[in-house]
């Protein structure tokens, strides 16, 4: 029996994601992958994959969707609003971050994240999708990736590998962080910027705005001062990194940047706080606090303890 999911709406910018296409970006195809790896792992371990299985990631609202099949085990994790449809109409409301079987036509409906960007839904035994260059993370700009590189749309059809036999399900607290302080690191163009400025990114606010996607994250605030040149040659860039083009409002780069870019970066966003970043709603104002190598890898060793 063919067992899948029937896109009755296709919510925004649902894609599937994994921990990233490693290895390539010297040919100009960056990682991209997941935003919220600990949510996006919580999923996957909700439903006994292993945690890098590709899961559905999905902004603001999520998909409508319908099983036709057999049984599944499956798993939404973030803050999640969604409810389960029975077969008879009665509608349950969804508890995210635990595992829960659906059964034939049953409707599972993601109506909106909390105060959050980001969610995500995994399926025991995983989703039946194509891997490309070892990944099936979509980089939609790229058309790279399952579902011929592109977002979910209507009538699309998600298939799975396997039903799943048993009732036992699962829980997984998912704590996080509400604080709007973002560490990070000095980055390599920072004596670009005047030491005023220098002191004001450390200090002032910066509001997220609506012009934030997979690829980055555009900040409002105090605008900094370039002493040395607005460009600097292209050169490679990682996830994280903060340029600060002509206009002097920062831009975080985030899972889906280019791989090279020709804007001094004043700083980088550590690993351990970027999850924590990819969360903030537009309109969050954050403020960035200087750490070194010591404490970044700390915070390392202290967040990955989570998976």
């Amino acid at each position: 029996m063919n067992n899948y999911f029937k896109v009755l709406r296709p919510g925004i910018n649902s894609t599937f994601q994994d921990l990233g296409r490693f290895g390539l970006q010297h040919l100009g195809i960056v990682a991209s992958g997941c935003m919220d790896q600990l949510a996006f792992c919580t999923s996957n371990k909700l439903v006994g994959n292993k945690i890098s299985e590709g899961a559905l990631e999905f902004a603001y609202q999520g998909p409508l969707i319908e099983h036709v099949g057999e049984t599944a085990l499956v798993a939404i994790s973030g803050k999640v609003n969604f409810n389960i449809i029975k077969k008879n109409n009665e509608i349950i409301k969804g508890k995210p971050n635990e595992s829960f079987l659906i059964s034939n036509e049953e409707k599972i409906d993601i109506l909106s994240t909390i105060d959050s960007v980001y969610g995500y839904f995994s399926i025991f035994g995983g989703f039946k999708i194509e891997e490309v260059k070892g990944s099936v993370s979509t980089l939609v700009k790229a058309k790279i990736g399952p579902n011929n590189g592109d977002k979910l749309k209507v009538g699309d059809k998600i298939f799975f590998n396997r039903s799943h036999q048993g009732d036992k399900t699962n829980k997984i607290q998912l704590d996080f962080d509400k604080d709007n302080i973002i560490r990070v690191m000095k980055g390599l163009q920072i004596h670009y910027f005047s030491k005023k400025s220098q002191e004001d990114f450390f200090s002032k606010e910066y509001k997220v705005t609506k012009l934030t996607d997979r690829m980055g994250m555009r900040l409002e605030g105090q605008k900094l001062e370039n002493i040395v040149d607005k460009n600097i040659k292209s050169e490679g860039i990682t996830k994280g990194s903060i340029q600060v083009p002509g206009d002097g409002q920062p831009i975080i780069l985030l899972s889906d940047h280019p791989t090279i870019g020709g804007y001094p970066k004043i700083a980088n966003v550590i690993t351990a706080d970027y999850d924590k970043l990819v969360q903030k709603i537009p309109g969050t104002t954050i403020k960035f606090k200087l750490v070194d190598l010591l404490v970044a890898e700390k915070a390392f060793q202290d967040y990955v303890r989570k998976f």
